[in-house]
């Protein structure tokens, strides 16, 4: 039987809401300027304030999360392509693409004994083996339907309300699905003998 993943003691650890407000910003920041200026001028702000929440993040923490980072160049490739070819196509696409990828990482790293889910979400938990496959299984699934619910938003309703969802639709949906997993991680994480959780 394979060790639990551990968590790591010398990283240290970012507010939870900070965390949350590094995450949210450039996406509210994108639904200001689409508002003002339009999408052209909204994407060239979420590339700019991605690059700058990550380099908030790596100087509070001198580390810099997977997700937001391949979300991070996801933006600036699939932004670079919107003003290259003058075509909004490519960044409504971005959100389909990334978590296409991040469903199919964890999926395929399950089907191969692999969960590589404490990689894809920088995890500072400790589960069970048994808990890491539950958890990755639902988190897979989880990213294909929102690559899902993406496609049918950008095909079928306007630029702006799919701006919208992107900042209010996607990131609540996001959130409850997480605190959906909380028994789960209650009942499969690892705690010392004296009691202490691994959070």
């Amino acid at each position: 039987m394979t060790e639990p993943t551990p968590a790591n003691p010398a990283r240290p650890k970012q507010n939870p809401l900070l965390k949350l407000a590094l995450e949210m910003g450039p996406l509210v920041l994108f639904f200001l300027a689409n508002a003002k200026f339009g999408v052209f001028v909204a994407t060239g702000v979420l590339m700019v304030s991605v690059v700058a929440a990550l380099g908030a993040s790596w100087l509070l923490t001198r580390h810099v999360p997977i997700m937001p980072l391949v979300t991070a160049i996801a933006v600036l490739f699939f932004g670079a392509l919107t003003f290259i070819f003058q075509d909004e196509l490519f960044i409504k696409m971005k959100p389909t693409i990334v978590n296409s990828i991040f469903g199919a990482a964890l999926l395929i790293g399950l089907a191969m004994g692999k969960p590589l889910l404490p990689i894809v979400l920088d995890s500072m938990m400790r589960l069970t083996d048994v808990g890491w496959r539950i958890l990755t299984l639902r988190w897979g699934v989880f990213f294909f339907l929102l690559a899902g619910l993406n496609e049918i938003v950008w095909r079928t309703q306007t630029t702006d309300f799919w701006v919208s969802f992107k900042v209010f639709g996607t990131m609540p949906i996001t959130i409850v699905f997480a605190l959906a997993q909380i028994p789960l991680l209650t009942k499969y994480e690892i705690k010392d003998e004296d009691g202490a959780e691994h959070w």
